[in-house]
């Protein structure tokens, strides 16, 4: 079972702002192709087709606060935690830290809750998370959510 993923992003010139700096919303992108990425490695999708009826995971909470900038160029590992599995529901942790540097500084942290849902009607309904998905994911370890 899963509770952790993580990838390297670069820094590209259209992710920074005027400053020259990670304009905010884009990490938000970094912790979409996280979670992307951790599903995959799980071998279903973000839109998980593999159960009848398919299922989707729209988010429901999202925030971040930053520590420090990033600049074009620089690389940033996404360490993605599952923080909390409900029935319905799946919360991360994302811890970004950039590469390159030693020590290692952590240069944001973000929480992401997403809700598994079906279509019904044409209209999204909370749903449980299939057993095939919610056997390969258990929530990371208290001192990793530290």
């Amino acid at each position: 079972m899963a509770y952790e993923f993580k990838i390297i992003q670069r820094v590209e010139f259209s992710d920074t702002d005027m400053a020259g700096i990670v304009h905010y919303a884009n990490y938000f992108r970094y912790m979409d192709a996280a979670e992307h990425a951790f599903f995959r490695s799980l071998g279903f999708s973000i839109w998980t087709q593999q159960v009848e009826p398919p299922v989707g995971w729209p988010r429901v909470h999202a925030e971040c606060d930053f520590k420090q900038p990033l600049r074009f160029e620089d690389e940033v590992e996404v360490h993605l935690l599952v923080r909390e599995k409900k029935s319905k529901s799946l919360s991360y942790l994302f811890k970004f830290h950039k590469v390159g540097v030693s020590p290692a500084v952590e240069v944001a942290r973000g929480l992401v809750t997403a809700v598994c849902v079906t279509e019904h009607h044409g209209r999204m309904r909370a749903a449980p998370i299939p057993k095939v998905v919610a056997d390969k994911i258990e929530v990371a370890p208290a001192e990793l959510l530290a």
